[in-house]
Formats: C-alpha cells, sequence, structure tokens
C-alpha cells in the first residue's frame, strides 16, 4: 500500500477545512432541475399518474426540494429572497405557457422535427432552454448560486451554456445547438433562431465591467447561422436580420440587414496537392 505524502495530505486536510458548501447542495440540485421540468412536461417524468392529487403531490415535492436547497444555500448567503417557494410556483404557470411557445415554433422551423412530442423528447437546445427558463425565474427572484447551478447541469447534458442572467424573449431556436454561448447580459426578442457554434458573448472580460452590459443584443426575428460570433455589449443585430454562418461581429447593425462572410474559391495546387498555409490551423 503506498504512502500519502504528506504535503499532499496537509494541503487536502487544508482545502476541506476551508470548504463551506453544504454537502447535499449538487446533489440536491442534480434532483431539483430534472425534477422541475418533469413536472412541467411529462415526458421527463419517471412515474406518470394523470390526476389532481397526482400532480399536486408532484409540485409539493419539488416545493420541498426547493425548500430545502434554500435552507443549504441560506448557509452561505445572509440576503435571501423573501418567500422564495411560493413566488417560484406562482410564476412556473408563465414559465410553462413560454416553454410551449419556444417547442411549437422548433416544431414549425425544423423541417426535420415531426411532432411537438419529438421537439420536447430528443431537441437539445429545447431541454437546455427548459432549464434556462426555469433557473431565469429563480435569477429574478433573486435566488443566489443555484441558477447557476442549474444552467450548468444543462451545459453538461447538452453542451449548450446559457447564463441565467440573459434575458431571452418568446418563440425562441436553438437547432442542433452544441457549443451556443450566451451570456449573462444578453438581451434576445421573440422570434430568435440561433444554430450550432453561436457566441453571444463579451468583446472584453475585464471584472471591473461586471455590473455593465457586455453582452449583444438581438432584436426580433433574427436568424444566426453555425459558427458565428457577435460580441459586446452596444451591438445590436436589428430586427429581421440574417447573419451568416462563421461571420464576426462586434458592431451594430440596422433592421434587415444580411452580415455575410465571403468565402474564398481558388484552384489546388498542380498535382492536386495543398498550398503550405492550407495547413495551418
Amino acid at each position: 500500500m503506498p504512502t500519502v505524502p504528506p504535503v499532499l495530505l496537509e494541503r487536502l486536510l487544508t482545502a476541506r477545512r476551508k470548504h463551506t458548501l453544504p454537502a447535499q447542495l449538487r446533489p440536491l440540485a442534480v434532483e431539483f432541475g430534472p425534477m422541475v421540468v418533469g413536472v412541467l412536461f411529462p415526458h421527463f417524468h419517471k412515474h406518470i399518474v394523470c390526476s389532481e392529487d397526482a400532480v399536486e403531490e408532484d409540485v409539493l415535492l419539488m416545493a420541498e426540494t426547493l425548500a430545502r436547497l434554500e435552507r443549504a444555500i441560506g448557509t452561505l448567503h445572509e440576503k435571501m429572497p423573501e418567500k422564495l417557494v411560493p413566488r417560484f410556483l406562482a410564476g412556473l404557470a408563465e414559465v410553462h405557457e413560454t416553454l410551449e411557445g419556444d417547442a411549437r415554433a422548433i416544431l414549425e422551423g425544423d423541417p426535420a422535427a415531426r411532432s411537438y412530442d419529438e421537439v420536447v423528447l430528443t431537441y437539445p437546445g429545447f431541454y437546455a432552454l427548459a432549464m434556462f427558463r426555469v433557473a431565469h425565474l429563480l435569477w429574478e427572484l433573486g435566488m443566489p448560486l443555484l441558477p447557476r447551478l442549474l444552467t450548468e447541469l444543462a451545459h453538461e447534458k447538452t453542451g449548450i451554456d446559457i447564463h441565467p442572467g440573459a434575458t431571452i424573449g418568446k418563440r425562441f431556436c436553438i437547432d442542433h445547438g452544441t457549443g451556443v454561448v450566451i451570456g449573462e447580459t444578453t438581451r434576445i426578442g421573440d422570434g430568435v433562431k440561433l444554430y450550432q457554434g453561436v457566441t453571444l458573448g463579451a468583446l472584453t472580460v475585464e471584472k471591473s465591467h461586471a455590473d455593465k452590459k457586455r453582452h449583444p443584443t438581438i432584436e426580433d426575428e433574427v436568424v444566426i447561422y453555425a459558427g458565428a460570433t457577435i460580441l459586446g455589449g452596444t451591438t445590436v443585430v436589428g430586427h429581421h436580420s440574417v447573419v451568416a454562418g462563421n461571420a464576426w461581429l462586434t458592431q451594430s447593425v440596422p433592421p434587415n440587414s444580411v452580415v455575410s462572410r465571403k468565402s474564398e474559391v481558388r484552384a489546388r495546387a498542380p498535382g492536386g496537392g495543398f498550398e503550405e498555409l492550407d495547413w495551418v490551423i
């Protein structure tokens, strides 16, 4: 049996002594996020019983789990929102209505989607959005830490990273979704559609800008294709615009614009080979 080096043992022991997070915090968050999505959409529920008593029981269990999380996080933060659980429950009906609109928008906008149920069950963009809208409700209510835990759980599952502080309008679509990043101060209007690899980010990451608008505004009915990067708190993409794949945008564009990225087409080198530049990553 190997011996543990004293230096390593001391460092790990010191780290544990400094640790203040309740041990049950992350396991409760892992339980709570899918539980809420399962209450809102029976597609994700383990045991579906279609009765008023069963629905009420599920909601009360969810509320108790949130209360446990509230108590755990309250040991870390002196300032906690008042009447969190009833206010959260009061806001869930609107969250559900908005998510139904999101699912219908995905169904109407994607030729590959065959049914509403298919969208809810199989589309990572919808799942990430469901977790985001739940987390955003908690964010607006002033709940610390938990919203970030929930959106990070969705990030782990789907590859879609949405900060719970972002503002996202109705009928929002994320198609495919892998690699999408939406920053904290992003504002997105109604009817917007994003493809995989889109970044809505900040121009700088200085800590002094933490309380400023750092991320772009995307107005209504904008389509942003795969790999596009849009940066900056003053950058506004006007309504009904289209941003092409792999475009790089750090300045505002007016409504009804097309932002393109030209592709260069040229002949291969003699003999079918490649120039040295073609191998540069």
